[in-house]
């Protein structure tokens, strides 16, 4: 069964699902912009049987608090998602990490590398191979000068037909796509005042790239046990990404699968088998 539980960390109501025995290897599951630990309500329960799965709402995104007096970062959130874990007495874990999971999870781990058992990266970039031109222009011209004119070239992002074209892009049959999903996130970054931290949270993407070197010399010091599993169809993350990652993990098992950016979606019980079977060779770690 999974649990929906709420703990206040730094003074901030954060949301997280948990399921599993806590005596198992803990994996925790860290969603991309623009959903919540919904993203993985189908997984949990796959991958409980054999481990203890927590899945948190970051700052400003489902159904945590999405307060208007502060500086949204990568920083920040990644700050409060290492708190959330102490508080549950959680000191060694595997990341699955998707989007701006991947920052988030990229900092937990440089943070502390001895906590970190494996990583599971689907559609979670840490190159520079695998950006999409396409949809990353409007997002580096905003980093390059935040007026109006780039604004509105990122804010374009929050509106439900964006929200429903990163859902559907890439994927084979679009019927597979549950068409509230996107509604519900819709809806929850919707919130009053919530377009400014969406705002703050795509300008601080700038500061990931330059983390990337320390990340990289992280995985080839450390060797640290690595899955990528990627919707091909990505048009947002391209499949280039997950091959990236053999640069510095030669080791690394990369599956490019037929879907897109949100892949539990439309390929659910293939990608819960891959992860499954990865974690499973992992042992008890």
């Amino acid at each position: 069964m999974t649990h929906h539980r709420y703990a206040t960390v730094d003074g901030r109501r954060l949301f997280y699902r948990e399921a599993g025995n806590p005596d198992r290897p803990t994996v925790v599951l860290l969603h991309g912009f623009p959903t919540s630990s919904h993203m993985f309500r189908g997984l949990i329960p796959l991958l409980a049987e054999d481990h203890h799965v927590i899945a948190p709402d970051h700052l400003g995104f489902g159904l945590s608090d999405a307060p208007t007096d502060v500086d949204y970062t990568f920083d920040a959130l990644t700050a409060l998602t290492e708190g959330l874990l102490e508080q549950l007495g959680v000191t060694k874990y595997a990341i699955y990490v998707q989007d701006y999971g991947a920052p988030i999870g990229w900092r937990l781990a440089l943070r502390r590398p001895d906590a970190i058992t494996a990583i599971i990266t689907q559609n979670g970039n840490a190159y520079e191979a695998g950006f999409v031109p396409a949809f990353w222009e409007p997002v580096r011209a905003f980093h390059r000068e935040w007026n109006a004119d780039t604004e509105a070239g990122v804010r374009a992002a929050l509106t439900l037909d964006a929200i429903r074209w990163q859902y559907v892009t890439g994927t084979p049959d679009e019927t597979l796509i549950d068409p509230t999903v996107w509604r519900h996130d819709h809806a929850l970054v919707s919130r009053p005042g919530n377009d400014v931290a969406q705002l703050q949270l795509f300008a601080d993407y700038a500061t990931n790239p330059p983390l990337y070197p320390r990340l990289h010399a992280y995985f080839r010091a450390t060797r640290v046990p690595l899955l990528a599993v990627w919707g091909r169809g990505d048009e947002i993350f391209g499949p280039d990404g997950a091959r990236a990652f053999a640069h510095d993990l030669p080791d690394a098992e990369i599956h490019l699968l037929d879907g897109g950016h949100f892949l539990l979606e439309s390929a659910l019980p293939e990608v819960a088998t891959i992860i499954n079977r990865f974690l499973a060779g992992l042992g008890n770690a």
